[in-house]
């Protein structure tokens, strides 16, 4: 598919996601239910879309997501509890992605990859 297919899907599922979040939460009783997972998925996409294509690289990508998915540092723990609809749901996550490729990119720099 390429990268800009990649992208395309991305954004693609990134809108889908904006709708189904929205719909599922509010048809679970819960803005941000643990259930729904499409937000990290289309996050995840985005970190890999990013991150050289090794093993380590990907695993890193990943712990570095999780971490800041989790812990929510600024402004990502605002948007989690301003954010209410999809767009909340699917944007906190986002930046969570962006965290993780500004360190990627920083330690790529720094060990190569």
């Amino acid at each position: 598919m390429g990268p800009s297919g990649c992208a395309w899907l991305i954004g693609g599922g990134f809108i889908a996601g904006i709708w189904a979040c929205q719909k599922t939460g509010r048809d679970l009783g819960a803005p941000d239910h643990g259930a729904m997972v499409w937000d990290e998925v289309i996050a995840m996409w985005s970190v890999l879309l990013f991150t050289p294509q090794t093993l380590e690289w990907q695993a890193a990508g990943f712990v570095l997501f999780r971490f800041f998915d989790i812990v929510k540092p600024p402004p990502i723990r605002t948007i989690d509890r301003r954010w209410k609809g999809g767009l909340g749901v699917m944007w906190d996550d986002m930046v969570a992605a962006f965290y993780t490729l500004l360190i990627l990119a920083l330690a790529t720099r720094l060990f190569g990859g």
